[in-house]
């Protein structure tokens, strides 16, 4: 090596030496500070170092001066999103049409259901950013749940981060379950319902039962097993509607491979009405016979005293009637 090149490198070794020194020294006045601070001793003004306004060099200034890095302005880590669609065009915009075409309700339904999840849902700012407000997290909950585009897609529309809607998703509908599930999806007022049902044509009927499937992506387990009769991946809800077709009783979970009847019988919905706890004493008389309150099903539930299904097989047109 080169005379000129050797004390080139020498003089750079101890350059940042003498840094690394500098910095080693700055950390142990550090120490020892904290140390005399918990004694309650104080420093004196000649011998101490002002920390706050300390002139010796940041970890940042050394790597730097060592040859690791390239001194660059430090740039805040999330990334610039717009939210000018939902803030000026949907909640200042959009008619009532618009909201139930694309939210499934009205947009004094969307108020309503946003402030009683509120409580469950508002964020406090923090001093990175500021926290979603309860509006934007139901909307995008609803979003994704109403339509079929991505997370990225819904990301996009509502200026935040694909894994935010994945993460707002989930806590609208927690809060939907932990708030108003039970408020909800009650039996209600049976007479009322007795009576949408009589007027119909049916008598003393207290709900019409039901199972549909909510697709889902095919599990890495047992995938065959949600495999429905329809041949896609799903998983079974299984819904009591009163005579305007409200959910007065949902069960759901079950793979989409799964018979209804077997759901039901595992339902604790099946439990309550086999104990004539489900709906109040009420029955009425059919020619001889009392009835109690029943409920409907298709072909494929179970005939009991308290479900009534359709004839199956031939009939000819006595039976049929």
């Amino acid at each position: 090596m080169e005379p000129a090149a050797t004390i080139a490198a020498v003089v750079a070794v101890l350059n940042a030496s003498q840094l690394i020194i500098h910095l080693s020294l700055r950390q142990m006045q550090i120490s020892q500070a904290r140390r005399l601070r918990h004694r309650g001793e104080g420093l004196k003004s000649e011998s101490s170092t002002d920390l706050s306004e300390s002139t010796g060099p940041s970890a940042e200034d050394i790597t730097v001066a060592m040859g690791h890095v390239d001194a660059v302005e430090r740039r805040f880590w999330a990334r610039e999103t717009s939210t000018e669609w939902w803030d000026r065009i949907v909640l200042q915009v959009w008619d009532e049409s618009q909201w139930l075409r694309n939210f499934r309700m009205q947009k004094g339904t969307f108020l309503e259901l946003c402030e009683l999840l509120s409580p469950a849902l508002k964020r406090n700012d923090t001093w990175m950013r500021a926290a979603l407000t309860v509006q934007k997290r139901v909307a995008i909950a609803l979003w994704k749940l109403a339509t079929p585009d991505s997370y990225r897609s819904v990301a996009n529309r509502f200026g935040v981060g694909k894994s935010t809607v994945g993460v707002v998703v989930m806590q609208v509908a927690k809060a939907i379950v932990d708030v108003l599930l039970s408020k909800v999806v009650t039996l209600g007022n049976v007479e009322a319902i007795i009576d949408g049902f009589a007027a119909m044509g049916f008598p003393n009927c207290g709900g019409a039962i039901d199972g549909t499937h909510i697709p889902i992506l095919a599990l890495d387990h047992q995938a065959s097993q949600y495999i429905n009769r329809k041949g896609y991946f799903s998983m079974v809800l299984q819904a009591l509607v009163d005579h305007r077709g409200r959910f007065t009783n949902i069960y759901v979970g079950w793979p989409g491979k799964v018979h209804d009847a077997r759901i039901f019988r595992n339902s604790g919905l099946f439990r309550r009405l086999q104990q004539s706890i489900y709906f109040p004493d009420h029955k009425i008389p059919v020619g001889d016979v009392e009835i109690l309150i029943v409920i409907l099903g298709d072909p494929a539930y179970p005939l009991m005293p308290w479900l009534m299904k359709p004839y199956t097989g031939a009939l000819d047109s006595e039976k049929e009637l």
